[in-house]
Parts: C-alpha cells; sequence; structure tokens
C-alpha cells in the first residue's frame, strides 16, 4: 500500500480534511498532519521565533501550532518513521487559481513535500461552503490512484475541482496558472481606541482567463491540474544583466 502524507490549510477539523483521508485511506497508509486552525494565506512560512507542539486528535489525526509548512516539515523530519510516497494537501475550502498559488497554504503544504524530493498535489474547492465535497474526495482519490508516472518521480501538481456533483464535473483538463487584476484595497477600519486597523481586502479580479488556463478550465466544470515549479530564476533577465561595471 502507498503511504501518503496529508495536511491542509484549514485546519485539523475542516471538513476537506476529513474527507480526502477517508477517501485516500481506502487504498493507501495515511498520516494526518494539519495546522491546529485556519491557517489560509500562510503561504510557504515556516516558525522560526517560538517552539512549536504536536498533539494528537481522538481520530488520529496530528495537529500542529504552525504553518502548513511546518506541519509538513515536522511531519517529514520527526514524526514519521517512514519516508511517505505522497504528500497531499486539502482539500481546502475555496480555489487556488493563477496567482492564488503564491499565497496559498494549501499549495505550501504540498510544496514542502515537494521541496523533500516527494511527488505532492495540492486539492482546492473552486467555491466555498464545501458543497460536493464527496465527487472532490472521489476526484482526489482517483488522481492519486493514477500517480502520472509521466511527470517522474518528483512532481507538484495544483488541482482545483469545481463545486459539481460527479456526474456533472466533464472531466480532467491540463492548464497554466491565470493571472489576476492586482489585489482590491484594504479595508480600513477604527477599533475601540480609534486607532486605525487594516483588513486585506479581498483578491482582484480575473486579468488572464484564457481558454488555456485554470480559470477557464474550472469555469467550464472541468477540473484543472497544473504542473508548478519552484525556480524563480528569470533565466531571460539574466542573460542581459551586466554586473562588470560595478
Amino acid at each position: 500500500m502507498m503511504n501518503i502524507l496529508i495536511s491542509n490549510d484549514d485546519g485539523y477539523l475542516a471538513p476537506g480534511l476529513l474527507a480526502l483521508s477517508q477517501a485516500l485511506s481506502s487504498f493507501a497508509n495515511v498520516t494526518v498532519v494539519a495546522p491546529d486552525s485556519n491557517r489560509s494565506g500562510a503561504s510557504n512560512a515556516l516558525t522560526l521565533d517560538r517552539p512549536l507542539f504536536v498533539e494528537q486528535a481522538s481520530n488520529g489525526f496530528y495537529f500542529v501550532n504552525g504553518t502548513p509548512a511546518d506541519c509538513v516539515h515536522i511531519a517529514l523530519t520527526s514524526l514519521m518513521q517512514v519516508r511517505p510516497d505522497l504528500v497531499v494537501s486539502g482539500i481546502n475550502q475555496g480555489q487556488n487559481l493563477g496567482d492564488d498559488t503564491l499565497y496559498s497554504g494549501t499549495v505550501a503544504a504540498a510544496t514542502e513535500g515537494y521541496l523533500f524530493g516527494i511527488p505532492s498535489i495540492a486539492f482546492s474547492q473552486v467555491d466555498k461552503g464545501w458543497m460536493h465535497l464527496d465527487a472532490a474526495a472521489q476526484v482526489a482519490a482517483k488522481l492519486v490512484k493514477h500517480q502520472f508516472p509521466e511527470l517522474g518521480k518528483r512532481y507538484l501538481l495544483n488541482v482545483n475541482i469545481p463545486n459539481q456533483p460527479i456526474n456533472q464535473i466533464l472531466g480532467v483538463r491540463k492548464a497554466r496558472l491565470g493571472k489576476r487584476h492586482s489585489s482590491e484595497p484594504v479595508i480600513r477600519m477604527s477599533d475601540p481606541k480609534g486607532r486605525d486597523m487594516y483588513w486585506i481586502g479581498p483578491p482582484g479580479g480575473v486579468d488572464d482567463g484564457s481558454f488555456d488556463t485554470d480559470f477557464a478550465i474550472v469555469a467550464n466544470r472541468y477540473v484543472s491540474v497544473t504542473p508548478l515549479q519552484i525556480d524563480l530564476t528569470h533565466f531571460e533577465q539574466l542573460r542581459h544583466l551586466e554586473l562588470d561595471s560595478l
């Protein structure tokens, strides 16, 4: 049987985590290590300014007072006795499309597994509310079983699943990341003492939603699958960069 590590950013009590664990447990040995609370938007942050603690819930899930990346890091370097065959994150409540992937704690948990050289997949539902979560879990299980041998031994996939009954999801399509406009302005308010406080505003609208993007794919009721990479080097600018005169 496969050995799979599961994490998320919605916290260890999230319905999406439970659904994913139940779906994968039918054919794999599953270990769940997730944050103790919602850590959406945590990106790839590791906690370095305080100690982390691991506790175990009554259902066997481990939870950590840290970020999604913390959870996977601790699981791989301390908790798990056997190196997993796959790291899976999700199922997230809400889409991780386009530029969202840079901020997403769901994608970050999978990325941490990828950085350890382990194939990793991040799963998200397009809309919030957990509607048709059973269908999303079925899709996730089918994709995990597929194992993507054509991608080699190490891959990082971002998967977004429409909130539809399983018989109304039209299929699976590969997609590139789309792009959003800049985020909306922050929301400025006053606390009871009159001090200014700020809430981060909602994400911007779609700037590039062409037919081959993840935005377009899920809008047409397909599951989008996007292979991601980590190297941020801008190779075109690197070729033109001149430093000899400095």
